[in-house]
């Protein structure tokens, strides 16, 4: 079963440490090439992650990214220290008390919110860290399975594209090969034809030598054994359950050899426009192939 490499995949989960939630995207690449934007809570687990990720895909450039949103955010920013509140203010008064006697001039009245924003007076509760990885491990990998089997579906839509335009170059292929013997009877005819306006007297033998190098020129056979034995292979290949894109990114290659070495030997226009459909399928086919794991 073949697989994209295109595909999306959302997933969130709640708990005493507040909201996490992870989105994977991923774009075609000839390898695996994933990039993390963690918050710094789960620094420490990137390496898991990439574990993970490594197991269930091959190929493809992912954006990893993972956001934490803690749990009553807004109570946590208003929890006082209550020690520190003490000494910031003792401090405060002890300042005003000096300001009114004189010995310092020009300061400004004291904000209370510049005194919260003083470090230490609000408490900055941090979530379990245990919990928190845990949290993310399971998640990141129910993230990444959910992206494996959208890639899969996207994989399976592509699989019956590639199929249709095998059954189309298989057309194409029987085509040309049932008008080869019509073409090898006209290029005998035309030989004829030329030796008769010359009024050439040619040995038999000698014309017989000659129009086997005509057609040794002409055949196709082996080009049209050869695209008939890569649909084969192709098939093969999207029906099984291995990683296929390089393989068949090389088949492509192939394909494409043999259509241009059959459109260099044509010797009929009628041949000539089915070596170029037959391009023309095999571009569309290696554009679809270039998206697959």
């Amino acid at each position: 079963m073949i697989s994209s490499m295109t595909g999306f995949a959302r997933r969130e989960v709640s708990g005493a440490f507040g909201q996490l939630t992870c989105e994977l995207r991923s774009v075609n690449h000839r390898y695996l090439e994933p990039g993390f934007r963690l918050p710094e809570e789960l620094r420490s687990v990137e390496t898991e992650l990439r574990q993970i990720l490594a197991r269930e895909l091959r190929r493809g450039k992912l954006d990893c990214t993972i956001h934490l949103r803690g749990a009553h955010q807004a109570e946590r920013e208003l929890l006082v220290d209550e020690a520190a509140l003490a000494r910031v203010l003792a401090r405060a008064q002890d300042i005003a008390g000096r300001v009114t006697a004189g010995q310092l001039t020009g300061s400004a009245p004291i904000n209370p919110f510049d005194v919260l924003r003083w470090p230490g007076v609000l408490k900055d509760e941090a979530p379990d860290s245990e919990s928190l990885q845990t949290a993310c491990r399971a998640l990141f990998g129910e993230t990444v399975r959910e992206l494996a089997a959208a890639r899969a579906r996207e994989g399976e839509r592509l699989r019956e594209l590639i199929e249709q335009r095998c059954e189309a170059l298989a057309v194409l292929v029987s085509s040309v090969r049932a008008r080869m013997p019509e073409i090898r009877e006209r290029l005998r005819s035309k030989l004829h034809e030329r030796l008769a306006e010359v009024a050439a007297s040619v040995d038999a033998e000698r014309f017989e030598q000659e129009l086997v190098l005509i057609l040794q020129r002409a055949d196709v056979d082996e080009e049209l054994d050869r695209l008939d034995g890569h649909i084969i292979e192709i098939r093969r290949v999207i029906g099984g359950t291995e990683a296929a894109g390089r393989r068949l990114d090389f088949l492509m290659q192939e394909l494409n050899r043999e259509a241009n070495t059959l459109s260099s030997k044509s010797q009929e226009l009628d041949t000539t426009r089915l070596a170029v459909d037959m391009k023309v399928l095999i571009e569309q086919m290696r554009e679809q192939v270039q998206n697959i794991e």
